[in-house]
């Protein structure tokens, strides 16, 4: 019984915490944490990403977007 317990937590916690591009998505830069002034264009953001995260678990889309990470970064 505890150590289904432990797993059940275990798994909840990791589901929790699961955020597709905050995790897989690589350094955040400035251009993905900064938010357009009016008159620029907007910030693309990451389809495969906001798709992952609205089918494994929603709450990851709003850490995702909290952090910039589900924003495709600026290469220069």
């Amino acid at each position: 019984m505890k150590k289904s317990l432990k797993l059940t937590t275990t798994l909840l916690i990791a589901i929790l915490f699961s955020n597709c591009a905050t995790i897989l998505g690589g350094e955040i830069t400035q251009h993905q944490k900064t938010k357009p002034l009016p008159g620029e264009p907007q910030r693309d953001v990451r389809v495969i990403a906001l798709i992952a995260d609205l089918v494994l678990f929603w709450p990851g889309t709003i850490v995702d977007f909290a952090t910039g990470a589900i924003y495709k970064p600026k290469y220069k």
